[in-house]
């Protein structure tokens, strides 16, 4: 059974995920004047749900910090396309 966490690395300003605590993927961003823009979004195993887990959590998290999204991460801007209530701000 795998196991995916998801994080926030603020050192390298991203978001990770990890599967069986091996690097899966990451969400890239910048933050400045309570906005976050994700700028890109990779992820090694198509098909697992990684990219989805990633960028749900780390939409849920801004949202809980109450700062506003920049979606310029073309898989995040259609991630939220399809998940409206998880646009912050």
């Amino acid at each position: 059974m795998t196991s995916a966490s998801v994080s926030d690395n603020p050192e390298l300003s991203r978001y990770e995920v990890r599967l069986d605590g091996e690097l899966g993927g990451f969400a890239e961003y910048t933050s400045a004047d309570g906005v976050v823009t994700f700028t890109h979004t990779e992820v090694a195993v198509e098909g697992k749900g990684l990219g989805s887990a990633l960028v749900r959590h780390a939409l849920e998290d801004v949202r809980a910090k109450g700062l506003a999204v920049v979606a310029r991460c073309p898989f995040v801007r259609g991630y939220l396309e399809k998940h409206p209530e998880l646009a912050a701000g």
